[in-house]
């Protein structure tokens, strides 16, 4: 029997790294890291918050037999892939890339050199159920749904959520939530087997478990209902997960 486990993460423990236009903050080591698994919870392999520069970003690359979830916090991310899919990612904005079989694609700051905006972004990338399957894509703006005060499924393969959510994701195992929560609302994390929960913004108060400030995290395993109350204005990212990749 797996023990109920709720580890805070403080957002200075994560891993950082740097170049001279990003900086990435990541919740497991991705950079320069080619066995995910060793580091994964559940079945999130990469959860990374980025902040790249004006006219700045990653240039095309490939991946494969890989669920991306990206979720922009601030700015706006260019996209364009190998499948023929392009456009403009901004706050409110579901987007999912299912990389199957194999899928170039490039991610760039929509501000120019000559602009200020940063891009803030998190990007998060679980398996999929079966390997080998056609690239996809799929996005949907959800901004108005999110005005809720609720935990609203952004993402889901499973059963219980996929009706609900707005985007699909090719994983039956795993749920994307998100909440935007005024000062004093409350939401409960689900009770699953794995759960992430990451601060975006703001400040909330985590049951039993006190302050959390933007970039903390808590790690869940086999245990979930708790309360969590946004202090300040607050946005949660969180993911209900069924199984495991280890």
């Amino acid at each position: 029997m797996t023990t109920a486990q709720v580890q805070v993460i403080p957002g200075a423990d994560r891993w950082h790294w740097r170049n001279e236009w990003l900086v990435s903050k990541q919740s497991f080591p991705a950079t320069g890291n080619f066995v995910l698994e060793d580091y994964a919870h559940g079945l999130l392999l990469v959860h990374n918050e980025d902040t790249v520069d004006p006219g700045e970003g990653f240039d095309t690359h490939q991946h494969r037999d890989t669920e991306i979830l990206t979720w922009v916090l601030e700015g706006t991310v260019v996209h364009q892939d190998s499948t023929g899919h392009s456009g403009v990612i901004h706050p409110g904005l579901a987007q999912r890339m299912s990389a199957g079989t194999g899928i170039r694609h490039s991610e760039r700051n929509g501000a120019g050199y000559r602009e200020t905006e940063r891009l803030h972004v998190v990007q998060m990338w679980i398996p999929p159920d079966t390997a080998g399957t056609a690239p996809g894509y799929q996005e949907l703006d959800i901004e108005g749904d999110l005005a809720r005060n609720t935990l609203v499924p952004v993402a889901s393969g499973m059963p219980r959520h996929r009706a609900d959510a707005a985007i699909g994701i090719g994983n039956r195992h795993a749920t994307f939530h998100v909440a935007r929560l005024d000062p004093g609302h409350t939401i409960a994390v689900p009770d699953a087997p794995y759960g992430h929960v990451f601060v975006a913004r703001g400040a909330v108060d985590y049951e039993d478990h006190g302050r959390l400030d933007q970039g903390d995290a808590v790690r869940l395993t086999a245990t979930g209902g708790h309360r969590v109350t946004a202090v300040t204005a607050a946005e949660l990212l969180l993911w209900e997960m069924d199984a495991s990749v280890r």
